[in-house]
């Protein structure tokens, strides 16, 4: 299992996070599947689904009638989980709502607006890995926005269905359509539009690689939230954690895929000691253990530093996705850090909480993208227009001013078009 090892600057370099994937073997095929439906549409999905998913489908749209059925199947008590977590969530959200201005002085107004995009897809993973947590972490913010039109595509399973539970999410997010498509071919879908499913302004959600490759290569005709790579949880703790909680946590995330990364540091040896041995045995009842103990092997560290400073000085470096402090005092603690996606603070605080519950959004920048990118959030689905009036004026009076300096550019009619207007 995972031995602490005590930090060093030459250490530097091999405790990063995965960057990038490398997306390059994908690239081709995603390419043939992105073209397949952008000139055969729903009859390219349609065989696709069947190629790939191993269903024939008659039909891609959920009916009124599938998705009233699933979430009647959901029992209550699921129901008002989903229902609260849709509430927390935005609850949180719309306090990002953006605030426009408009600044008026001496015949000029300038001004700033901010208007929803007008149709949002969002990409829900299927199969084994169906999560109804992902439907409202991307639909609630859209509706929050104010977006029109949000519509999810997600795989069928065998069967031609969709999870319950995952239909019964769209509902109390107030999903407009929904479709049974996966994969490359799903983003395909989305970007260039076909005959029942609309072209999306906005793309979010997560994926595979084929999905990430696929988000990746349509943008430009549409936006995308991110491309992200496997999970990430990063851990400071002193010497008042509890062992068993921390690793706890590192498990949460190293049992999301073999490629995930879940990384300790903390300034006591005796609890790097005892979190190395609490992984070991709670490994063993863990049901997703052989993925879980692939992550550790291949990327899980125990890292010993001096001090907290340190570990924070460190994580900065990472940019983790998710970062936990569980320390003594997070708040004060929480000064010292400016690269994470989103942070958990104190004892008391799992990740798992984020994931699920508190509101704040689990779709997190990745691979050391938190250094520059932000969680999925209301701006995502919202763009703003910037306005200018001059009256006569207010023109005349920076005339000279606005043709020197496009003049020095070489851009002789843009000057022209200032000095016409305050020509006699």
């Amino acid at each position: 299992m995972i031995r602490p090892i005590k930090y060093s600057e030459s250490l530097k370099e091999n405790i990063l996070f995965r960057r990038q994937s490398d997306m390059s073997f994908a690239e081709e095929s995603v390419k043939k599947i992105l073209e397949e439906v952008k000139s055969g549409g729903d009859a390219a999905l349609l065989e696709l689904t069947e190629k790939f998913d191993g269903v024939k489908l008659s039909a891609l749209k959920v009916s009124e009638e599938e998705l009233n059925a699933a979430y009647c199947s959901v029992d209550e008590e699921y129901l008002r989980i989903l229902i609260a977590s849709a509430k927390n969530i935005a609850r949180f959200h719309e306090q990002q709502y953006p605030k426009g201005f408009q600044i008026k002085e001496n015949g000029i107004v300038l001004g700033q607006k901010f208007t929803p995009v007008a149709c949002a897809g969002i990409y829900v993973p299927g199969g084994t890995a169906a999560y109804p947590s992902t439907v409202l972490m991307n639909a609630v913010p859209a509706k929050v926005a104010g977006v029109k039109k949000v519509v999810m595509v997600t795989p069928p399973d065998k069967k031609g269905g969709v999870k319950a539970e995952v239909l019964a999410a769209a509902k109390i997010a107030g999903v407009d359509e929904i479709y049974k498509v996966g994969g490359a071919q799903a983003i395909a879908a989305l970007a260039y539009g076909t005959q029942s499913i609309p072209k999306a302004d906005k793309i979010t959600g997560p994926g595979n690689i084929y999905v990430a490759t696929a988000k990746r290569l349509v943008y430009g005709l549409c936006g995308i939230d991110m491309v992200a790579g496997p999970s990430e949880i990063l851990v400071i703790a002193d010497k008042f954690a509890k062992a068993k909680n921390v690793a706890a946590d590192m498990l949460s995330q190293a049992e999301h895929d073999k490629l995930a990364t879940a990384v300790l540091i903390t300034d006591d040896l005796a609890l790097a000691e005892a979190v190395s041995a609490e992984l070991e045995k709670q490994l063993e009842t863990l049901p997703r253990k052989e993925i879980a103990r692939a992550s550790l092997e291949n990327n899980g560290k125990i890292i010993v530093v001096e001090s907290l400073k340190d570990a924070a000085a460190l994580s900065d470096f990472l940019a983790p996705e998710h970062l936990e402090l569980c320390v003594e005092k997070p708040f004060e603690y929480m000064k010292d850090i400016h690269n994470a996606g989103s942070v958990f603070l104190g004892y008391g605080t799992p990740e798992a909480v984020g994931d699920y519950y508190a509101g704040a959004n689990h779709t997190l920048p990745t691979g050391g993208t938190a250094r520059f990118a932000s969680a999925l959030g209301v701006h995502d689905f919202m763009k703003s227009t910037q306005y200018i009036y001059y009256d006569d004026s207010a023109l005349k009076a920076a005339a000279a001013d606005i043709e020197r300096f496009a003049e020095s550019e070489g851009l002789s009619a843009h000057a022209r078009s200032v000095a016409k207007r305050c020509e006699k």
